[in-house]
């Protein structure tokens, strides 16, 4: 088998959906982390590989896929042993791709909103009308579990997808238990899995503090 290449920071919550999708797929991943904060995406070399300059980024023997959600679906139509984590049924695929968007088009945008401006910007505040976002997109996500996961009855790279993000934000954007209890439910569900904690558990902690605490020595700055 060829060797997987993946540019990462574990920290990056696209970085960790795609962790969670090797584990899945019993693949084994090079890791080389990639410090954005340092501005590694930057340089000509990495540059080379993506010209947009933003991570993960993967290298399959030469082949390079760029962006977490591509990344997953070639990851499993290539080495899948079944399509259960992407269906090829036209029906389900639609509802796993849906949920993709929704996660790039909303959990995540609202959740980079926040954390742009502290990270990038040295700001120390959050505006309320950016938590506001990100309660309503806690609020859709919670209507969109009507059943176990967010695209049907069985788990998907969709789920890893937005698990990666609200492991994330919740630890700067407070979820609510007795407003959310699909949510909760679905987490839960999530955190049985036996790579969860190495490939996602700890990264979605770890950076909700790093904001949190970024925020505070910015507003000593």
């Amino acid at each position: 088998m060829t060797k997987l290449v993946l540019y990462t920071l574990h920290l990056s919550p696209p970085c960790r959906a795609v962790e969670l999708t090797a584990k899945a797929l019993g693949l084994e991943l090079e890791q080389k982390n990639i410090n954005l904060l340092a501005g590694e995406h930057l340089t000509p070399e990495f540059m080379k590989l993506n010209p947009q300059h933003t991570i993960p980024v993967l290298d399959d023997d030469g082949t390079i896929i760029t962006e977490s959600h591509a990344i997953m679906i070639y990851l499993v139509t290539k080495y899948g042993k079944d399509d259960t984590l992407y269906p090829k049924d036209p029906v389900q695929q639609a509802r796993v791709n849906a949920a993709l968007h929704f996660e790039s088009g909303v959990l995540f945008a609202r959740m980079r909103f926040i954390f742009e401006r502290i990270l990038f910007y040295g700001k120390s505040d959050i505006p309320e009308d950016r938590v506001e976002y990100v309660q309503k997109s806690y609020r859709l996500l919670e209507d969109t579990l009507k059943d176990d996961f967010v695209a049907g009855s069985k788990m998907t790279i969709a789920d890893f997808s937005c698990i990666s993000t609200i492991s994330s934000i919740m630890g700067v954007v407070p979820l609510e238990q007795s407003e959310h209890p699909r949510i909760y439910e679905w987490i839960d569900r999530l955190k049985q899995l036996p790579y969860y904690e190495e490939a996602n558990g700890g990264g979605g902690t770890d950076l909700g503090k790093f904001v949190l605490a970024k925020k505070e020595e910015n507003a000593k700055a």
